[in-house]
This record gives C-alpha cells, structure tokens and sequence, in this order.
C-alpha cells in the first residue's frame, strides 16, 4: 500500500541549491533510512515529509487520512505543561479514551462517570495500549509525569519528544537522529522496538547498528543523485561498491568515445545530415559522461601531535558527588601511552562531569588528579562550536594562525586544510550560522585537532556527523598514535576504534572492562543470573499452559482472560504511581484523605479482576 509519493521536489536557500528533481515513495511497513552528506538537505526533507515546510517545486502527495508524526531534532513544546500534559496533547483517539478514564480514578464518587470511562477502556480494547505506553515513558527516563518542561534537560525534551511520536502511534514516523540524547540501553531497547513493531519508519540516523538492525531499505542521495538500496546497511555497503565500481567502467568507457567522437567533431563535416545533426547533439552528452567524477575527498587529518612523556594523567582516591548522588567513589587509575578508552552508562550516571574533572574544569570532592607536563588535551564537547555572529568559516580557522603546522616540519594554509575538511571554496566563504548541524560539528572537530593534542578527549563526536565524515573519523583515530578518551552511543564507532572501557553504573561504581562494546554485551549477556536454558524452559512451559487453558475456555473467555492481565497490570501501575505521591512532605490532610480514596478504589478495582482471573484460572486445573 502506497502512502507518500514524492515527486521532483527542489529546494534551495538564496544561491544555495540543496537537491533538485527528487523522486521516491514510502509504502506500509517500509523501514527506510535516508542517507546523505552533511549539507545535502536531509532535515529539509525531513521537513517537507512532515509537512513542516514546502519544495520550491514539486509536490508530495499522501494517502488521505495518513497520520504522520515527526521527531525533530530541536523539539518544541510549551514550557509551561508537565510531561504528563504534553503526552496527552496529542490527536490520538486511544490517549483521549485513557485520559478520560483516568480523569475518573481522580474522583471515584462518581460512579456514573468512572463506569462510563471504564466501558470504553474495554470498548476499544485500550488496556493493553495503556500499559504499553507506560512502559514507553519507564524504557525513556521519563517517571516524574509532574516534571514541568522548563525544568528538564534538552537529552529529556528530546526523549519526551520521542515518547509523544511513538504513542500518538502514527500510520508513519518521520525520525531525524532518533538515537540522539539516549544511553545505550535505550537505543538497544528502541532497535528491538521498531523491529517488532508495525511501524512505517522514514529515518535520518548515523547510528549504523541501528541502520543494520531495523531498516529494510536505505535511499542515498549522491552528488545529486538517489540510489535506492532494498536491504540493511550491510547489503547497502556491499551494493553501493559495486554500483561505484561500475561507473567508474562506464566512465572509462565514456571517455574512449568521447575521443573518438572529439576526433569526429574537429573535422567539422560539411554535410549536415539529419545523421550527422543527431551525433553533434550526443556529443554533448557523451562529453558530460566523460568528465564526470566522483568528489570524494577525504578528510586528511593529518596533524602534529607534540610529544607525550612517561607521565600522563593519574586518578588517586577521587571522589566526587553532586547532593546524595555519587559519580566517583575512591577512584584509581593511571593512564599509559597509546590508551583508547571508550565510556559508557546510563545518561545521568556522570560521564561527562569525569571529563570535566579530568581536563580541570571541576574539581574533585576529594583525592588527587595529576597531569603530567608534556599533556595537551584536545576537547570535543557536546556544545559544539562558539557560533558567533557574521563570522565565516574561514575566520574561525585563521584565528589559529594563517598557517597550521603538519608533521614533519611541514605546513598547511587556513584554506587547505579548510579543503581537507571538505569546506570548498565558496563554503569558507559562507556564515558559520548558516552551516547544518554535521558541517558545524566537522568545522569544531577541525579546531580542535589542528591545536596538535596528544590527550584526545571526544564526547559523543558521532552526534551530526554524515556516515562519509564518520569513516573517515574512525580511519584518523585508528592512526592517532595519543591517548584518546571516549563518551559514545554510538556502539559502531566505539567497536572499532576503542580497546577497553570504563562502565559506568552509578552510585560511584567505574569497571574497568578489557574489551570494546560488543565484548561487553557478551560478557554482560554471558553472565548467570538467569541462565537461557533456564529462559527458553519456562517459555515452552508457559505456551503449553496457554494452550491447555485455551482448550478449556470459550472465545469469549479467552478475550477476557488475556484483557483481564492486561487490566490488571495496568492498575497496579496506576496504584504504585499514586502510592508515591504519598511521599511528598507538604501534603495537607485533605489532599490525603482524597489520595487515599482513590487508591482504595484502584484496590478494590485489582481485587475484583484478580477474583475474576482466579474463577477463569479454576477452569483449566479441574
């Protein structure tokens, strides 16, 4: 089923051309990820796709009635209403259902209402999608629903932003970096999520596991070009090569005839035959084939890092809290030449504030950091670059000097290395405000390298950066002869470039793990709390016992059984969510006595469905 057809669509800002005459379509249950350099207008399409903003020519046509919702990048949401508010602002027939259901818990002396909220809950099946939801907001951080959005962090906006689009549960979801702003366990839980789930999927994203994982068709746009690719992120590389391969023959080609046909032209044939008419205007475009070449330049990143000694950095005892919550706890360790270690724990558990303590920028609560002479840290933070304003790339570059020094003894203009980082000519002219997300983050990358560090520090460089820039990266850093020190989710780049990690787990506890992370999560898996074998038993025991008492009750029953554990589920989490409201010191008497009234109505609520579950139970074990 066809839901969105794009055809030749344009976009352009001022002189800037984005893309032209773009073609494609979406279709149910596609899982489609768009790949293109940075600066290519993939958030522009994004933005059409959504209906956020307009092709200069061109149409998009959709199904009617199609639902779409949109993850952007930067999500808005009025910064007065809590999260709770934000969730249920939203057009979804199921939400308004719940909405209203809860609603009527808040007042349960209205019998009338509550049995009316009740009634549709099961008229429209919107147990188990309660219950799904719920554990969509527990899987994304986000338990305090009374938080209000002024006091959350841009890492929370973006996840309640992802919350909104996957409840409001869309005919299609349009994703710009979903994985942005989640900690490992979320974005492995989110993989496993959309490849269970039903979802029509039109993603930008550079987290390759990921494209690996979930998509079942990638679409590139190359040097104005789209090439679609019906596979994984595997199959898209290996067919991308050859497609390479084989233009790279057809040039070849072309450029045998071109001389030919050259050779032809030069004798300026007097008889103008239709024949001969017909060849001078193929010629044209024989010589367009001829001298068509790829720009794949690659980022050289070739830079003179000063001399590191025997001593580097050492951590004696450190410790370091924040109020009640602990980041280290008695921590030790010395780093030794060549090291590359990647970071990785939960959002929260203090990654960032150990590079802060490391490069001097907060100190600890206790202990001793020590930083040897010949140390020269280079720095990438998750702020990015300094945007300032009428500045042009250029300039940011030449306030380190006309000329940058190279390794052995050599140098390199502000416009060649410029040109190294694929800024052209009249992009070192441009604004750097102008520039997308990925091309500030190549241009801030750039700054910081050709500053000659030996200490290379990177929190979550992979934020932004095109696929082309991330390879390239990971080539530089494989060379960089330093030590280097990583904070990423993205778990491609941190397999291939990092020999061992530093897990963080909260409440002070830092593994050292020998390993990258791929390593860990078959260490972590291989670990026996609960053992597979012991899994997959009770698995094949409980879907015997389904069957058995499948056999044993009527259609009607078995509806009821399974809608039944899902009520029931669903109250208990009603009841614990009200349950911890009891904690707050300031709650007067009244508002007590109403919290109390409510929960012994979701008491009584559980212990009649329990006595009805019990009752279908009894049937099968007679």
């Amino acid at each position: 089923m066809n839901y969105i057809t794009v055809e030749n669509i344009s976009k352009s800002y001022g002189e800037l051309e984005l893309f032209s005459n773009l073609s494609f379509s979406i279709h149910k249950d596609d899982k489609i990820a768009f790949v293109a350099k940075n600066g290519s207008g993939k958030t522009s399409i994004l933005n059409i796709l959504s209906g956020d903003d307009t092709p200069d020519s061109g149409q998009v046509v959709m199904r009617n009635g199609l639902r779409i919702s949109f993850l952007s990048q930067s999500p808005q949401f009025d910064n007065k209403l809590t999260i709770n508010d934000t969730i249920f602002n939203s057009d979804s027939p199921q939400l308004e259902i719940i909405k209203s259901y809860e609603k009527a818990l808040l007042h349960p002396e209205d019998t009338e209402a509550y049995q009316k909220a009740f009634e549709q809950m099961d008229l429209h099946n919107t147990w188990e999608f309660e219950l799904q939801f719920k554990q969509i907001l527990s899987q994304l951080k986000l338990d305090n629903l009374d938080q209000k959005i002024n006091t959350m962090s841009g890492g929370q906006i973006k996840r309640l932003a992802l919350a909104q689009a996957l409840i409001s549960n869309p005919d299609v979801l349009v994703l710009d970096e979903p994985t942005n702003h989640l900690d490992l366990e979320m974005i492995e839980w989110l993989e496993q999520y959309f490849a269970k789930s039903q979802f029509t999927l039109f993603m930008v994203t550079h987290d390759r596991y990921f494209l690996e994982r979930v998509c079942n068709e990638i679409i590139e746009l190359d040097h104005g070009k789209l090439y679609t690719y019906k596979g994984n992120y595997s199959y898209y590389l290996e067919n991308k090569e050859a497609r390479i391969q084989l233009e790279q023959v057809e040039t070849g080609k072309a450029k045998q005839l071109f001389k030919k046909e050259l050779e032809w032209m030069r004798r300026q044939p007097k008889a103008r035959t239709t024949k001969s008419k017909s060849r001078i205007d193929d010629f044209s475009d024989i010589k367009k084939r001829a001298h068509q070449r790829r720009k794949d330049h690659k980022v050289e990143l070739e830079i003179n890092m000063e001399r590191l000694g025997s001593k580097i950095v050492e951590f004696h005892k450190v410790s370091k809290s924040f109020k009640d919550k602990v980041i280290l706890d008695g921590f030790e360790y010395v780093f030794k030449k060549g090291e590359r270690i990647g970071i990785i724990g939960k959002n929260g558990t203090g990654k960032s504030t150990f590079l802060n303590m490391l490069t001097q920028t907060s100190p600890p609560d206790s202990g001793k950091i020590i930083i040897g002479d010949t140390v020269k840290f280079g720095y990438y933070t998750q702020g990015g670059i300094d945007v300032k304003p009428d500045q042009k790339v250029i300039d940011v570059i030449k306030a380190y000097g006309e000329y940058i020094p190279l390794a052995k003894g050599r140098q390199i203009s502000a416009k060649q290395l410029l040109e190294r980082f694929l800024f052209d000519g009249k992009k070192q002219h441009d604004f750097v405000e102008k520039l997308s997300g990925g091309e500030q983050k190549r241009l801030y990358l750039c700054t910081v390298l050709i500053q000659n560090p030996n200490f290379l520090i990177l929190d979550e460089p992979t934020n932004d950066l095109d696929i082309v820039t991330l390879n390239i990266l990971e080539d530089f850093l494989l060379d960089f002869p330093g030590c280097l020190l990583v904070v990423s989710h993205d778990r491609y780049f941190m397999d291939k470039i990092v020999d061992h990690l530093f897990v963080f787990k909260g409440d002070g506890e830092v593994q050292d793990f020998p390993g990258n992370y791929s390593d860990y999560r078959e260490y972590e898996s291989s670990q026996p709390s609960v053992t597979k074998t012991d899994i997959k038993s009770e698995l094949v025991s409980e879907e015997k016992d389904d069957q058995n008492k499948a056999q044993k009750l009527s259609y009607n029953e078995q509806k009821e059984y399974k809608n039944l554990e899902s009520k029931i589920r669903s109250l208990e989490l009603d009841k614990k969510a009200l349950e911890e409201k009891f904690n707050v010191v300031s709650l007067s008497q009244e508002k007590i006595n109403e919290l109390s009234q409510q929960l012994q109505h979701i008491i009584d609520d559980i212990e009649e469905k329990e006595m009805r579950w019990f009752e279908l139970s009894e049937k099968f074990e007679s």
